[in-house]
């Protein structure tokens, strides 16, 4: 690790984050929870919010995805989306939900700006983001998808569209 200038979990928890905040939403597999903490610790977000009955850790399923990640990425529980959305509302967040719904907007067009505060909302694996959920938000981002399915699991759409929003951050204008 220190040949490849791996941070520790004491600098990662030191260093200056991304302005980025996952929020999972009724996350039935602890798997893809873990995947989506070492993907936040790949991109040094801010936080990744947990709610309903997503899995928290620690937990051994969380563990075997994370790897570590679950350590160094900072994270808190809510009861609910809702509690969690006006939360990062009331800290200045522009929280969007990633989920295909009329009037969506495609990954790339997302209306997002280096430094600026923003949180997304990753739902269930087979139902979603809750509706009361997407009304909470400014709107949905949709990944393009070109072939017969229109779907993705939730920890293969977390790292695209959190690359997406990171590749943006990192251009310089």
């Amino acid at each position: 690790m220190a040949e490849l200038g791996r941070k520790t979990v004491e600098e990662f928890r030191q260093s200056e984050k991304m302005p980025v905040v996952v929020v999972l939403e009724n996350i039935r597999s602890a798997y893809n929870v873990g995947s989506v903490f070492r993907t936040a610790d790949a991109f040094l977000l801010e936080a990744i919010y947990i709610t309903g009955y997503t899995c928290t850790p620690p937990h051994k399923e969380i563990k075997k995805t994370a790897l570590g990640a679950e350590e160094s990425v900072h994270w808190k529980h809510f009861a609910n989306a809702r509690l969690a959305v006006a939360d990062l509302q009331q800290q200045g967040y522009t929280v969007y939900a990633v989920e295909q719904a009329e009037n969506s907007i495609a990954l790339q067009h997302i209306p997002y700006a280096a430094g600026e505060k923003i949180a997304l909302v990753f739902g269930n694996e087979v139902t979603g983001v809750e509706q009361s959920t997407i009304a909470q938000c400014a709107g949905c981002v949709e990944i393009p998808q070109l072939g017969m399915k229109h779907s993705l699991n939730i920890a293969t759409a977390a790292g695209v569209v959190l690359w997406e929003v990171v590749r943006t951050a990192l251009i310089k204008p």
